[in-house]
């Protein structure tokens, strides 16, 4: 008997403890982790600046109300926003794309919103209306009106954008919906009619974000300039931490009272997220693309080609292994957890990757032929 609701399909181990860039369970079973919490503790479980920065803010104050200035989220904020922005801090990407929802209809006078396919925003009544996948929102109808999806990554969805669009949201990979990249030409051409049209353009970074793919923001790679960005994840390494950035012309639109959350900016949360950002200097960044790209090397040599593999997704850590249908993702990740290393599924019979940036280069390329040999194992009999 359980005192929990049952909303999650849990493994049947229970992660207790962690260093660096494994984890142990109840029975002393040591993983390599590749799923970084989903995506969260980019910076591994032992990362002596973060405890130290949390600790020390443990011993002073854990909590004060938004009602008074807060010196750390200024600190935060300056670290993390583009130039010309400014952050609110919430607790979660849910919350942060919840945020963008309402800035972009508060600060435009418009209502509709523009999706995509397959994107992952949330799971809120606002966020779950702008996330293209009917299975999450399931039983949960009526949604949030105004919002239309429209095919990731198809040209003829550039059409889509017209001027009475408050914004368009998309993710520049979409994790969730499969590890898909953007495609270049047809994200700035996305942009382009969001300008053209005084559409609003939201960049969903809550995974792809803080040097998931091998820049602050994955945007960056891909030239945009978007109005507003929503961060969490690894932002707190482990901590609940969202963030919604938004260009400084949007400030007069969320003045006092418009919105607020009693816990977003949390000083102990804050304390992490600094720590976090201190240490995403270009140097570090420069080290996770070297080590990205020798590991799409490995993967593009050794694990394409197996019989089992359609393709494989995705860019810089953020790794998606498309699976024929005779071979079931779950099965793999329960095969890998035989062999102590966890991993993650997405739509599409996807394996999905999101190491710790910090795991040596060493250890990346042998948790590939890890998982090149588990689905060899998988998928003999069944192919």
């Amino acid at each position: 008997m359980t005192h929990l609701f049952n909303t999650y399909a849990q493994f049947p181990m229970e992660i207790v403890d962690g260093h660096d860039y494994h984890l142990v369970d109840s029975i002393g079973t040591e993983y390599l982790d590749f799923t970084s919490g989903i995506g969260v503790c980019s910076f591994g479980y032992s990362n002596e600046l973060i405890t130290k920065s949390v600790t020390e803010q443990i011993g002073k104050v854990w909590h004060t109300s938004n009602l008074y200035p807060s010196q750390i989220q200024e600190d935060v904020a300056s670290l993390l926003c583009p130039v010309g922005m400014v952050a609110f801090f919430c607790n979660s990407g849910t919350e942060a794309n919840e945020a963008a929802f309402k800035l972009a209809r508060k600060a435009t006078g418009k209502t509709k919103v523009l999706a995509f396919k397959n994107g992952f925003h949330g799971r809120s009544y606002g966020s779950m209306s702008l996330t293209g996948n009917p299975h999450i929102s399931e039983g949960f109808a009526p949604l949030v009106p105004g919002v239309s999806f429209a095919t990731y990554n198809d040209p003829e969805s550039v059409e889509a954008v017209t001027n009475d669009l408050a914004a368009v949201i998309l993710e520049v990979v979409q994790g969730e919906g499969g590890v898909v990249p953007a495609n270049a030409d047809w994200i700035k051409a996305v942009e382009l009619a969001c300008h053209q049209h005084g559409v609003l353009l939201i960049v969903d970074e809550v995974q792809t974000g803080i040097g998931r793919t091998g820049t602050k923001f994955a945007y960056e790679q891909y030239g945009l300039d978007p109005d507003i960005i929503t961060s969490a994840k690894a932002l707190g390494n482990g901590l609940p931490v969202g963030a919604m950035i938004g260009k400084e012309k949007l400030v007069g639109a969320f003045g006092p009272g418009t919105h607020g959350t009693t816990f977003g900016g949390n000083k102990v949360a804050m304390a992490s997220a600094k720590a976090v950002l201190t240490q995403l200097t270009p140097e570090f960044l420069k080290v996770v693309q070297e080590k990205a790209e020798t590991l799409w090397t490995k993967l593009k040599n050794e694990v394409c080609s197996l019989p089992a593999v359609i393709e494989v997704t995705g860019q810089g850590l953020m790794i998606g292994i498309h699976l024929s249908d005779e071979v079931p993702v779950i099965d793999v990740i329960k095969e890998l957890h035989k062999v102590g290393m966890l991993t993650l599924s997405a739509e599409h019979n996807t394996l999905r990757l999101l190491p710790p940036l910090i795991m040596p280069e060493a250890k990346l390329l042998a948790g590939v032929d890890i998982i090149k040999q588990v689905i060899e194992k998988t998928s003999v009999g069944t192919m």
